[in-house]
């Protein structure tokens, strides 16, 4: 089964799958959204057989496909996965499904439904071609090609701001993909100078001896396309507007999926092919790191807008990641990889449970709600469930990847992981603020009118609320079925691996000890040390 090419066939499933959607005869809606669905559940599928036949104690990269692509320049389109990359492939395929099934009911006035489910599966084929290629050119190649269709997610479906979002979401990723390009060309140079002939193989790259002075420029070429992307402050300011503005949908896959490709971009490429880089750069990127996650927190907990309170706190949370992985220990890099996982499945049903209400109730302001938990005790439930995993409550998945990154960075990074704690006080104190706000007290705001006639497309806004038919009944409903469906698989997977993540641990902990080899560190050191040995 390894022979398998699992990889190439899961980008190939939902690209195709888009442009049959786009195809489709106009007022095939229903057709779109099956289709849609049913081919996100068979890269789903695919995602846990490629699982199944990966060997933990085997190669670096598996599941392997290679050809040619480019000759003349050294490009392959060569693509292979390790723990890392195969966690977040299995991220990739739970998240689509479940975003396809929460946006089940949406329509677009004025726009095509078929068109957000053809962009959806085109950004899914995008997220994984990103994650699995092994060729540096092919990744900066997928690392822009996934602009486009959160582009039109953002400026075709998202809110009243969509177009001002969507245009500086890819302002911003397209000057850090060009800084990147200069690094990528830079890279074949010294290649070319080093081995004869120009290369973008990963693992030839990697065994390169690159001058200390061209790796620390090499280095800010990528670092500042990760940093961005990521992001880390202060190259944040694009994520709360496109997060505030985004369709649900689109902001799951934003900050659950696509944010993430930062963080990986760190662990795969600035750590192994610029080890002296990173170890000189590391207090630098500490200092963002943690600059991020008390800054933006304080940020969350001023915010008015759901939507923008929980942009914010993905910030403070990528501190936390950046913090895992620049500690340089292997038991603080794990943790950083887990939370990548843990964080887009506890922030994807927050943003899913605030985009349910915000269905129901047709405004993002926290101030126009109060009382939901009596008139929708599901919905309360799945809310609370969401914010205390993303607080990370002991039980549930994001604390086990918080306290492995901060008991592994404490050992070599002391100062910086006492100042990351505080971050954890802070986001108690904005989740449950913002759950106390809308679930408890006495009814206000929007419950206090009247309903519209069906519930509204989570990205409608306070302006589809105002033309919508109104009737004298319940605002708030409770979940549905559909929803119930929706959240479901989510609030399991806080569940289980919040008790067992042993499973994840096993496939991300052999790959991450060969990305700690490739820059001498390992085991947490004492203080003092730089965090190698």
């Amino acid at each position: 089964m390894s022979d398998f090419p699992f990889l190439l066939v899961m980008i190939a499933v939902p690209a195709v799958g888009a442009a049959v959607v786009a195809a489709l005869p106009k007022g095939r809606d229903l057709v779109a959204r099956q289709v849609a669905l049913g081919l996100s559940l068979v890269v789903l599928l695919l995602a846990v057989l490629a699982t199944v036949a990966f060997d933990t104690g085997g190669d670096r990269f598996q599941l392997t496909t290679s050809f040619s692509w480019i000759p003349d320049f050294g490009t392959e389109f060569a693509l292979g996965v390790d723990g890392i990359a195969l966690v977040m492939l299995l991220l990739i395929g739970v998240l689509v499904p479940v975003v396809i099934g929460a946006a089940w009911r949406d329509e677009y006035p004025g726009r095509s439904t078929k068109a957000f489910f053809a962009w959806l599966l085109l950004l899914e084929a995008m997220m994984v071609g990103v994650f699995v290629a092994t060729d540096v050119f092919l990744f900066y190649v997928f690392f822009e090609a996934m602009l486009v269709p959160m582009y039109f997610l953002i400026g075709s479906f998202g809110g009243p701001r969509r177009q001002y979002a969507a245009v500086k979401f890819f302002l911003y990723s397209l000057v850090g993909g060009l800084v990147m390009l200069a690094a990528v060309i830079g890279l074949y140079v010294v290649s070319n100078s080093e081995l004869g002939e120009g290369t973008f193989a990963f693992d030839a790259l990697r065994e390169i001896e690159i001058d200390p002075g061209v790796q620390k420029l090499l280095f800010l070429g990528f670092f500042v396309a990760f940093a961005i992307k990521a992001p880390l402050v202060p190259f944040h300011t694009w994520l709360p507007d496109s997060g505030s503005e985004a369709p649900i949908g689109g902001a799951v896959l934003l900050v659950g999926v696509l944010d993430k490709v930062g963080t990986f971009g760190f662990l795969r490429y600035c750590l192994p092919l610029f080890p002296d880089a990173s170890r000189f750069f590391a207090p630098f990127v500490l200092v963002l790191a943690v600059v991020g996650i008390l800054y933006a927190a304080l940020l969350a907990m001023g915010q008015s807008d759901m939507k923008r309170l929980v942009s914010y706190t993905s910030i403070s949370h990528f501190g936390f990641i950046a913090l895992g992985i620049f500690a340089f220990t292997t038991e603080a890099a794990t943790g950083a990889v887990l939370y990548m996982v843990n964080h887009g499945i506890a922030t994807g049903l927050l943003f899913l449970i605030v985009g349910m209400l915000i269905a129901r109730g047709g405004s993002r302001l926290i101030g126009d709600y109060g009382g939901v938990a009596a008139k929708a005790p599901l919905l309360a439930g799945a809310f609370l469930v969401a914010g205390l995993a993303s607080l990370a409550l002991p039980g549930t998945n994001s604390f086990v990847s918080e306290f492995l990154v901060l008991i592994g960075s404490f050992p070599s990074q002391p100062v910086f992981t006492i100042l990351a704690t505080i971050g954890i006080i802070l986001a108690a104190l904005y989740i449950l603020l913002m759950y106390q706000r809308t679930m408890h007290g006495p009814p206000r705001g929007v419950l206090l009118q009247e309903a519209p006639e069906h519930p509204l497309p989570a990205g409608g806004g306070a302006t589809a609320l105002a033309t919508a038919p109104a009737r004298p009944a319940l605002r708030v409903l409770d979940l549905d079925r559909r929803e119930l469906a929706v959240v479901t698989p989510l609030i399991a997977l806080i569940i289980v691996f919040g008790v067992y993540p042993q499973p994840l641990l096993d496939l991300i902990e052999p790959a991450v000890a060969a990305t700690m080899s490739d820059i001498g560190a390992g085991a947490a050191v004492e203080p003092g040390s730089g965090g190698t040995d």
